[in-house]
């Protein structure tokens, strides 16, 4: 059993810090199993193992985030604790982008590796649940890179594996058809520019949102190329998909080998193609965990409980 102090800067708002009724303290007592008794700017946490140590690092941590963001909820005590259990390092080292008005920094330690691999790969095959930033990030990289004019286009695929025999019930003519799957896609386009700037490119061809069968047949140059969903490609498609870019062009691929939608017994192109090119030059491949996830704390638990739910025997 170990006792920390710490003292608390003058200029932190405690009350925002400590969370209603100190939910933040109490959160992190019970993740970590340690005793925090603050009195006044000065905290003392009690724990065993380690354990006051990474609750020593998450308050830190904290306190940083409220200095800067000037709030902090519990998705941030989420987000910190989550690197603490898991031996990560609570700060990871800052990659900001200047896609957006502010700048977008990483969440965590593989957020940050995600970055820097798009940064100094060619292709990045980005892997993990929802919620750990795999095609947010991607865009943000996307747009970034057009605005410094390192690409001349963004082009966002993914793959319409619901189409099918289906398509042909639902109604308007084939763009209004597949519209419906590239829709996320448009979301987070416009999360990074205004719409009336993101459609004017959209209507000028400087992005292009298509489906991944709208690639075949053509060879893509300064161009910035974002996959999305690529579970539900097959390893036919993804060849296909994969041999499209040329030169001055970057690719990132995205999916959740959990989430594979194809029909009963057909492979995934997302699953090989993380072995196949594991070991290639040019080619990063970035694994995110549950851990990563940074939406909502309950995301995190319920992508947890899937997982748990799968490894059991059947």
């Amino acid at each position: 059993m170990e006792t920390l102090t710490l003292l608390l800067d003058e200029e932190l708002d405690i009350s925002r810090l400590f969370g209603l009724y100190d939910a933040h303290l109490k959160a992190i007592e019970n993740e970590l199993g340690v005793t925090i008794a603050a009195r006044g700017r000065q905290i003392s946490i009690d724990g065993g193992d380690g354990q006051a140590k990474l609750a020593e690092q998450v308050i830190r941590r904290l306190s940083k985030q409220l200095r800067k963001r000037g709030e902090v909820g519990p998705d941030d005590v989420e987000l910190f604790l989550s690197q603490a259990r898991s031996g990560g390092s609570v700060e990871p080292q800052p990659l900001k982008l200047t896609a957006r008005a502010r700048p977008l920094n990483p969440r965590n330690d593989n957020q940050a590796r995600y970055l820097d691999a798009i940064d100094k790969h060619d292709l990045v095959v980005a892997i993990g649940p929802a919620g750990t930033g795999k095609t947010y990030l991607a865009m943000a990289a996307a747009v970034s890179a057009y605005n410094r004019k390192e690409v001349r286009r963004i082009i966002l695929t993914r793959p319409a594996v619901e189409a099918g025999e289906r398509l042909g019930f639902l109604p308007g003519d084939l763009v209004e058809k597949i519209n419906p799957y590239l829709r996320p896609l448009y979301d987070a386009l416009y999360d990074m520019m205004p719409a009336e700037a993101g459609q004017k490119l959209i209507d000028n061809g400087q992005i292009e949102i298509a489906p991944l069968a709208f690639m075949r047949g053509r060879t893509l140059n300064d161009a910035f190329i974002i996959l999305d969903e690529a579970q539900n490609t097959t390893p036919e498609q993804m060849k296909m998909f994969l041999t499209r870019f040329g030169e001055n062009s970057r690719v990132v691929v995205t999916g959740d080998t959990t989430q594979i939608d194809l029909p009963a017994g057909d492979n995934s192109g997302l699953v090989e193609v993380s072995t196949l090119l594991q070991n290639m030059p040019g080619v990063a491949i970035v694994h995110f965990s549950d851990r990563d996830v940074i939406r909502h704390p309950l995301v995190a638990r319920i992508v947890k409980a899937y997982e748990d739910r799968d490894k059991e025997p059947r």
